[in-house]
């Protein structure tokens, strides 16, 4: 039996597509190392609502005081959302050992709920926390998802990022550190 010649514009095509899958593979996250922190005009204190874990205990922001908190509200729908979480679940884990949690709150309805308990579970170590029904005792002022909040270890408000943001970053990294030292 003999073997099949390919034609060389498959040949072309085939390596072209193995070139472009290598050299999305080789980047580390699609999104820009820069974001934009939007500074807390004035410093607010976490304010104290309560979010549900996988297993469906209660959970207040209170609870993480004395701890860098990131709560990131994010939902399956959102594309940036998606890009954007493994940059946090590598964040969470740069920070292992250290007063910093990574709180990423889903916004899904009931019927997703369980797509965003899938989703987090391939972002360890980040716990899934869901907020069925938006109920924020503060505005987000933001455009959308994903919206991130800062607050320090005293409980106060640093910053928020709305929109997408590298948080492997230089960037990232400094503003942590930073908050972790005041």
């Amino acid at each position: 039996m003999q073997a099949r010649k390919l034609p060389v514009r498959s040949i072309r095509r085939w390596a072209l597509f193995a070139a472009a899958v290598a050299i999305l593979a080789s980047c580390e996250s699609p999104i820009p190392d820069n974001f934009h922190l939007k500074s807390a005009n004035e410093r607010k204190p976490t304010p104290d609502f309560a979010l549900k874990d996988a297993t469906g205990a209660t959970v207040k922001l209170s609870d993480y005081k004395g701890k860098v908190v990131l709560l990131n509200f994010w939902a399956t729908w959102c594309g940036p959302c998606k890009v954007e979480m493994p940059t946090l679940a590598k964040l969470q884990a740069a920070y292992e050992g250290k007063p910093v949690e990574v709180m990423a709150v889903s916004i899904d309805t009931p019927e997703d709920a369980g797509k965003a308990t899938l989703f987090i579970a391939q972002n360890s170590p980040l716990k899934f926390y869901i907020d069925r029904e938006m109920k924020l005792p503060f505005k987000l002022k933001a455009p959308g998802t994903p919206t991130t909040v800062i607050y320090g270890k005293d409980g106060m408000e640093v910053g928020r990022v709305a929109g997408d943001a590298n948080w492997t970053s230089p960037e990232a990294k400094a503003l942590i550190d930073k908050a972790l030292a005041s």
